[in-house]
């Protein structure tokens, strides 16, 4: 890679050829993220005919086009693109792009990727000094356009300098060109955006300011698991002799950043010449959940054509995705009662603090873990909650389940759990919605294009609450999420006594529409679903 690429590259990765550690199908296995129990029968998910994109700096390579010698490469791309437009053969090709697409669609033996049989469209931006921000902004578009418009997740494993944004005294306050095209692009094109956290020592945060995606730390493995926030990851409270360069990697104020972690240290991968490296960093992180996505919609997509009952197309909603995937992320060990609602891992920051320990856990207004967001992506566990099927509010509905609704000003929506919840069981809650950030068309073709710019027209207020199934006001409410700043609300507590609740979606305060769509996702204690 170029000193360029290098820079803007999502992760500090070391490349190295070494033995063959198969690190990947653990990655993606029990001590990863488990996606490999949904390749397998019964499931037999492993991203058929789901389309999902890659945009990058560079890009990997595609069979049939480039030439490169003793390449060989472990997976067929949809299409491959610089910028908008087709790709000169042997143009752009980047080691680092093809690893990171070996992650998501690898049909290698050996290296198997997340989702073997999707739909992978890559784009390349090129070089800094051929580009910035403007160009990123149109390749991403491009992406999300191609498949005749149904791209349901793109990747980002790359980022902007703050240095090179051409904003005064430029922040990480979501106004930057490209974060606020990545909000934009993801109401407008109903696309899941996978941005790879920042570790570029105050140079590649951009766009992790975003508000509509996701943005992942990574781990490591600890006693044959991944499970530990490495140390790499620069997302941390301003605190000791790092103050000031953590405080150019996080968002400005109190919101957080990180959504999700999943595996990026010591990841085995093949490079553009078919040699295994291996490599570490959150552009590894990211993959395993935009593959993720793709496994997830195969499954949503096959509950559509067979007219499952509780399913509908909101099934694709980017929101929804967001939410079952947040809810359902590992956070706690359970110890076999079910009281932990099954999950599989205890994740630890990088100062071996548990989600218990976070002030995410004791402040409702900050839903996120500053380090782990809501906790370790686990694949088969988003499939247990996607799969529980869509419930509307006002009437009764399951221990598990979803929404996509659309809340009215000053509105509540209730969601009453049809079964009473055991005391000491714990509720997991996601709740998510979108910034809406509008395009300034100025030649009215409906689509970006370079020389134009994007409206912030704000964020407004949701909140989410736990309440006992009779009461009508939130002042003695169980449990609350009521960020001012966040465009996620996350309830993880534990249940104070056994009886029947509800889960409660408010708005209280309107910035820019009387009406706001959100994504929910819930999962409580259930005899179904012990472990």
């Amino acid at each position: 890679m170029n000193k360029s690429i290098t820079w803007l590259a999502g992760s500090l990765s070391v490349f190295g050829i070494i033995v063959p550690t198969l690190a990947l199908d653990n990655s993606i296995g029990e001590a990863g993220i488990n996606a490999h129990r949904l390749h397998e029968q019964p499931h037999n998910l492993t991203g058929r005919k789901i389309a999902i994109g890659q945009v990058e700096i560079g890009r990997p390579g595609q069979f049939g086009l480039d030439k490169v010698a003793a390449w060989n490469p472990s997976f067929r791309l949809a299409g491959v693109y610089f910028r908008n437009k087709n790709v000169t053969a042997n143009g752009n090709l980047d080691n680092h792009a093809a690893m990171v697409a070996t992650v998501m669609v690898s049909r290698d033996k050996r290296i198997p990727g997340v989702a073997p049989d999707a739909r992978l469209y890559s784009a390349a931006v090129g070089a800094l000094k051929q580009g910035g921000q403007p160009e990123e902004c149109l390749a991403s578009q491009h992406i999300a356009q191609q498949n005749s418009g149904d791209v349901r997740a793109i990747n980002f494993s790359f980022g902007e300098s703050l240095q090179q944004d051409p904003r005064e005294n430029a922040k990480l306050d979501g106004n930057a060109l490209l974060t606020q095209c990545i909000d934009w692009s993801a109401r407008v094109h109903d696309v899941l955006y996978v941005i790879a956290g920042n570790q570029g020592k105050g140079g590649i945060p951009i766009p992790t300011d975003h508000y509509n995606g996701i943005t992942t730390a990574y781990t490591a493995k600890r006693q044959g698991q991944f499970s530990k926030v490495d140390f790499a990851n620069l997302s941390a409270l301003p605190q000791g002799i790092g103050r000031r360069l953590i405080k150019r990697e996080i968002n400005v104020g109190t919101r957080r950043s990180i959504s999700l972690v999943a595996p990026g240290n010591k990841i085995a991968l093949y490079d553009l010449s078919g040699k295994i490296s291996e490599v570490s960093g959150t552009s590894f992180a990211a993959p395993h959940i935009t593959a993720s996505v793709a496994l997830l919609q195969e499954f949503g997509d096959r509950q559509l054509k067979t007219k499952q009952p509780n399913w509908s197309l909101d099934s694709r909603r980017h929101q929804v995705m967001k939410a079952v995937l947040l809810n359902s992320a590992d956070k706690l060990t359970d110890q076999g009662d079910g009281l932990l609602l099954g999950m599989v891992r205890t994740v630890l920051s990088k100062r071996n603090q548990t989600w218990l320990e976070s002030d995410a856990y004791q402040d409702p207004q900050i839903p996120l873990d500053i380090e782990m967001g809501t906790g370790h992506l686990n694949a088969f566990r988003a499939y247990q909650q996607f799969s529980a099927g869509q419930w509307k509010p006002d009437s009764g509905v399951p221990s598990l389940g979803w929404n996509y609704e659309t809340i009215s000003y000053q509105k509540q929506h209730d969601y009453v759990i049809e079964n009473p919840l055991p005391k000491g069981s714990y509720v997991s809650i996601t709740l998510v919605w979108d910034r809406h950030v509008e395009l300034k068309d100025t030649n009215n073709n409906d689509q970006y294009d370079i020389g134009e710019t994007f409206s912030d027209r704000g964020l407004n207020n949701l909140d989410l609450y736990l309440l006992s199934a009779t009461d009508q006001t939130t002042t003695k409410s169980t449990c609350s999420s009521v960020s001012k700043v966040d465009s996620t609300e996350h309830i993880f507590c534990q249940v104070p006594a056994t009886g029947l609740y509800k889960i409660r979606v408010d708005y209280p305060q309107l910035i820019h529409q009387q009406t706001q769509p959100y994504g929910l996702a819930w999962w409580t204690f259930s005899p179904e679903t012990n472990p």
